[in-house]
């Protein structure tokens, strides 16, 4: 009787284990966050998404500001943006400054997902890189010396 009860178990256990549940969990989207609308007309190709409505720009480059950028591209960015027009994961950073609205840069380089989610150019930049490009998680000062790098391998100076 013991060698039924336990061969019972036995089966059961394997039965229970082997079976799969379905999971909507889809890692290669971000989750939703507070910040992401879902009307896409409201968005504003020019500004992005994001908190910076106004970012005043110096006519000549503030060299301090630039270097410290760098020093955190180093970290969080070069790894996946080449200084160049060539693509790496990413595209090159080359020329971005006149290809785009401080504001927006700021934005994006603060707060990607909701301007991939809306962006038609992001998206279609996307279709090219493969890999959407991940909230590094910086800090308002780290982005806006990151956007006078930028304007450093522009020429600005």
């Amino acid at each position: 009787m013991n060698k039924i009860a336990i061969l019972l178990m036995t089966v059961s256990l394997c039965i229970s284990c082997g079976k799969k549940e379905s999971s909507d969990n889809d890692f290669s989207k971000p989750e939703a966050t507070e910040t992401t609308s879902s009307d896409p007309s409201s968005y504003d190709p020019k500004r992005g998404e994001g908190k910076f409505d106004k970012v005043d720009l110096a006519a000549t480059l503030d060299q301090a500001m630039a270097t410290e950028g760098q020093k955190v591209a180093d970290v969080k960015c070069t790894s996946c943006h080449k200084v160049t027009d060539e693509k790496l994961v990413g595209p090159g950073w080359n020329g971005v400054t006149s290809r785009h609205q401080p504001e927006w840069i700021m934005n994006f380089i603060t707060n990607p997902d909701p301007m991939i989610t809306k962006d038609p150019k992001l998206q279609a930049q996307l279709e090219i890189c493969l890999v959407r490009m991940p909230n590094q998680g910086l800090n308002d000062t780290e982005a806006r010396n990151i956007l006078e790098y930028m304007r450093k391998i522009d020429g600005v100076k």
